[in-house]
C-alpha cells in the first residue's frame, strides 16, 4: 500500500511566503535562511505546490527540490480558474495557500512535476527579457520625446547609451550560446525563412527547458496553442492560451511576419488569407508552423531542408 505524500500549499509574496500545512497556516520571510529553517520541520518526501509569482517563487522552489520534496509551480491564472470553478469567493493569501493544497490534492496525476532547468536556459531567459524591458523602454521614450526639438541632443546621446546596452546583451547571448555549445543548434533554426538569431536563441532556449513529447507540447509550452470553447450548437471564439514567455511569442510573432515574405511561405500565407482569415490569424499560424519545423531539426538534430514553391 503506497503511503499518502503531505501536502503543501505555498502563496508566493516578494516579502514573505504564507504557507498551508496539516490545516495550519504560517508566514515565512522569503528569503534562503528563512526557507532553510522551515524546511529542516517538515517529514521526507513532501508534494507542493507554489504559486508561480514573477521570479519570487524561485528561492522556495529550487530549495525545496534540493531537500527531495515533489514540487508542483502553478500559475496565477490557473489558480483563479480554480477558484471560480470551486465557487471560492475570497482571495487573500491565507486562502491562496489553501487553495493551493486542494488543487494539488485533487489535481496531482495531470501536473508535471518541476524540475530544475539547464543554467543556460535560465541565462538565456534573463538576458531575453532584459533586452525586451530595454527595447520596451527605448521605444516609449522616443515615442514620448521624439516630436520635441528641444530635446533632440539629449535624446539621440539617450538612445545611443540604450543601443550599446542592446549591442552589450546580444554579446552575452552569442557568448552563452558558444560557451555551451548550443551553436548549430541555433544555426538550423536561423536557417528557417523569417527567422533571425535572436528568434533563434528563444527557440533553442525553449527547447532546452523539458523533454518535449512532440511538437504540440512544444507549441504548448510557447503558448501559441489555442482553447477551444464549443458547447452545444455554439462555437465559441478561438484564443491563444499565451502561456510561458510572452517575449518568445513577440519575436515569433515577428518572424512569421518576415517570413510571409519569402517565396516559401507567401503562398502559404496569402491561402489564409483568402480564406477569410484575419492578418493577424495568419501570421500566428504562420510562427506556429515555423516553431514545428524548428522543434523536428532541434529533436532530430537535423539541417533545413526548404520545399520549394510550386
Amino acid at each position: 500500500m503506497q503511503a499518502v505524500r503531505p501536502v503543501i500549499g505555498i502563496d508566493v509574496a516578494k516579502a514573505e511566503l504564507v504557507i498551508h500545512f496539516q490545516n495550519q497556516t504560517i508566514t515565512v520571510a522569503n528569503t534562503p535562511p528563512s526557507i532553510r529553517h522551515w524546511l529542516k520541520s517538515l517529514p521526507d518526501s513532501c508534494d507542493i505546490a507554489i504559486e508561480a509569482t514573477s521570479t519570487y517563487h524561485m528561492e522556495v522552489t529550487e530549495l525545496a527540490h534540493q531537500k527531495g520534496h515533489h514540487v508542483y509551480v502553478v500559475d496565477g491564472y490557473r489558480l483563479s480558474n480554480y477558484r471560480k470553478g470551486t465557487g471560492g469567493r475570497a482571495k487573500t493569501d491565507a486562502s491562496d495557500a489553501q487553495l493551493l493544497a486542494r488543487f494539488l490534492t485533487r489535481e496531482k496525476e495531470d501536473l508535471r512535476r518541476w524540475s530544475p532547468p539547464p543554467k543556460v536556459y535560465r541565462t538565456l531567459q534573463t538576458l531575453l527579457r532584459r533586452r525586451a524591458a530595454l527595447i520596451k523602454a527605448r521605444t516609449a521614450i522616443q515615442q514620448s520625446l521624439g516630436s520635441e526639438p528641444l530635446l533632440k541632443a539629449g535624446l539621440k546621446k539617450l538612445i545611443s547609451q540604450i543601443d550599446q546596452l542592446d549591442t552589450q546583451i546580444q554579446k552575452y547571448l552569442r557568448q552563452a550560446i558558444r560557451e555551451t555549445g548550443l551553436c548549430d543548434q541555433v544555426k538550423r533554426c536561423k536557417a528557417l525563412e523569417g527567422v533571425g538569431e535572436l528568434t533563434a536563441f528563444a527557440l533553442v532556449m525553449a527547447f532546452l527547458r523539458g523533454d518535449f513529447k512532440n511538437s504540440d507540447a512544444f507549441v504548448a509550452f510557447l503558448g501559441l496553442d489555442t482553447q477551444v470553447r464549443d458547447s452545444g450548437t455554439q462555437t465559441g471564439k478561438r484564443k491563444l492560451t499565451k502561456k510561458g514567455d510572452s517575449e518568445v511569442r513577440r519575436l515569433l510573432y515577428c518572424a512569421a511576419m518576415a517570413a510571409r515574405r519569402s517565396p516559401r511561405w507567401a503562398g502559404v500565407y496569402q491561402g489564409y488569407l483568402d480564406r477569410g482569415l484575419a492578418t493577424t490569424q495568419a501570421l500566428i499560424i504562420l510562427a506556429r508552423k515555423l516553431v514545428r519545423i524548428a522543434f523536428a531539426l532541434m529533436k532530430n538534430r537535423a539541417d533545413y531542408q526548404p520545399a520549394m514553391p510550386s
